[in-house]
């Protein structure tokens, strides 16, 4: 009975582990469609400058109640910012969608001053 139990406790605590491996094939292999942005698995120079600019020239404005160099340099609960800024700057979506996803995300009604200077470092950066 014991070696019973043994084997399907094996086979138990492997699900989890066959679930994340398969996750991170998928991921991997570009099977998520449009849900991340391209560059958010590998650092791109053109969005990591972007980012930079932002955050040099927009940085004390805020997101939320975050400013946004707060942001893209300290935070590690950037993602989501990150990750909707990158497919902004890649043309995957337009200003509407982008503010109107962060300011779901962000919910706090003053995002707009950060969000218009966003969209001014987005007019001076070269296409990408």
């Amino acid at each position: 009975m014991n070696a019973i139990n043994q084997g399907v406790g094996a086979c138990v605590s492997a699900t989890p582990m066959r679930y994340w491996l398969g996750a991170g094939v998928l991921a991997l292999s570009g099977c998520g469609g449009d849900l991340i942005a391209p560059d958010s698995l590998f650092e791109t120079p053109g969005a990591e400058a972007f980012y930079n600019q932002i955050a040099d020239v927009c940085g004390h404005l805020s997101v939320g109640n975050q400013p946004l160099n707060y942001l893209i340099n300290v935070s590690d609960d950037n993602v989501y910012f990150l990750d909707e800024t990158s497919k902004l700057y890649f043309g995957r979506i337009d200003r509407s969608t982008y503010a109107t996803d962060l300011n779901g995300f962000y919910p706090t009604g003053t995002n707009t001053a950060a969000l218009n200077c966003i969209f001014e470092q987005l007019d001076q950066s070269p296409p990408s």
